[in-house]
């Protein structure tokens, strides 16, 4: 054989090589890793698995971690740089319906779960705790139920956790503000009940609404937070007086607790520990009596505030008038009385919202701000005593 025959030889054995190693890739994944996503894979019915989406490409015939992905593991599933250990599980919004397995737990270096808006049903298994590299945990909107459990509270790397829009229930671990590192908690639109636990200590976002939560704010539920800038709580059962120390949370920006049962509101003047940076906040539909207080006014950033439909009474203070920041103001359904502050009317002020359903004087149907029209005098009567906008003696 000649020298070019060997060399043409050598040359088809060398690439009928390099196709072997193509399509018989030496499997790099942990075997653990793989045997938890089989059954994570297997915990889903079969039947909500569309052709189309990420989980179907999963075919285990090869390795999931390899590069580049063609045919299988086209999505859903990221992998460490090295190719060994997966790191994200990130599925497609399709509609997969099963329960998460606890075989989970096996998946040592994984880093976020997100499985958010699928048919996910059961309680979250608290073999999760295992998780200890997991920084963003995402479950919301699917079904899972059953409580919230302490193994929750061993994800010490977990930076953000939402499982909003599920069936939850029972009470908040009290070790809660173990989450050292959390920053974002969203668990609203579950069936979670009971007070507030002391929070985490770096946490940014706090959302909790539409639960059946109850009690007052306690300061030491807040103690220490000094990021804080979203605090939701509406369309809870929280009741009683909100604290003054509330709007002082030095770093706090939004507050939303409508739709719950607060009979008060003590509003300080912001000072240089705190409410400077405040700039939303909406206690409309509660129970608050009293005056409404004029010192929201003195908060330099306050852009929006809501008290509708609430039982104050008295006038509408000057100062709402005269604010630089207040661009949004609703104040209907109240018994507000007197005559409303001049600027708010002429409209030097800038100020959209509502002054309606009200008690006052001298508001025009015809402005955009007294819609909807004022109370009845009957009403007035009723609520003040003999006269119309006069508190009873």
């Amino acid at each position: 054989m000649s020298k070019c025959d060997l060399n043409f030889l050598y040359l088809l054995l060398l690439l009928q090589f390099s196709l072997f190693l193509t399509n018989h890739v030496q499997a790099l994944t942990s075997p653990s890793d793989i045997s938890a996503l089989k059954a994570f894979k297997a915990s889903i019915k079969a039947s909500s698995i569309p052709s189309w989406s990420c989980l179907a490409s999963w075919d285990f015939t090869t390795d999931p971690c390899t590069l580049p992905h063609r045919i299988h593991f086209t999505c859903g599933v990221s992998c460490s740089p090295d190719s060994t250990r997966v790191t994200q599980i990130t599925l497609d919004p399709a509609g997969y319906s099963g329960t998460l397995t606890p075989q989970i737990s096996q998946l040592t270096h994984l880093s976020t779960l997100d499985l958010s808006e699928n048919s996910f049903f059961g309680p979250i298994p608290s073999s999760i705790s295992s998780l200890s590299y997991l920084q963003i945990l995402t479950l919301r909107s699917n079904s899972f139920s059953g409580s919230l459990t302490q193994s929750i509270t061993a994800l010490k790397s977990l930076e953000s956790l939402d499982i909003s829009y599920n069936s939850l229930t029972g009470f908040l671990p009290n070790s809660l503000s173990s989450l050292s590192n959390l920053r974002r908690l969203d668990l609203s639109f579950n069936k979670l009940a009971g007070s507030l636990p002391k929070l985490p200590p770096k946490l940014l976002e706090l959302a909790l609404k539409s639960n059946s939560f109850s009690g007052s704010l306690s300061k030491s539920s807040f103690d220490g937070l000094t990021q804080l800038e979203v605090v939701e709580l509406s369309q809870n059962s929280l009741s009683g007086t909100l604290p003054s120390w509330f709007f002082l949370i030095p770093s706090l920006q939004q507050v939303d607790l409508a739709n719950n049962s607060l009979t008060g509101v003590e509003i300080p003047r912001p000072n240089s520990g705190g409410g400077g940076e405040l700039v939303a906040v909406d206690l409309s539909f509660n129970r608050i009596q009293g005056y409404a207080p004029a010192n929201f006014a003195a908060f330099p950033r306050l852009s929006s505030l809501s008290v509708r439909y609430n039982r104050l009474r008295g006038k509408i203070p000057l100062e709402y008038g005269r604010s630089k920041s207040l661009k949004r103001l609703y104040l209907d359904g109240n018994f507000l009385n007197g005559q409303p502050p001049p600027a708010l009317l002429t409209g030097s002020s800038g100020i959209s919202g509502s002054l309606g359903d009200n008690c006052l004087q001298g508001c025009p149907a015809s402005a955009q701000l007294c819609l909807p029209s004022q109370k009845s005098n009957a009403i007035c009567k009723q609520a003040y005593g003999s006269g119309r906008g006069r508190p009873r003696s």
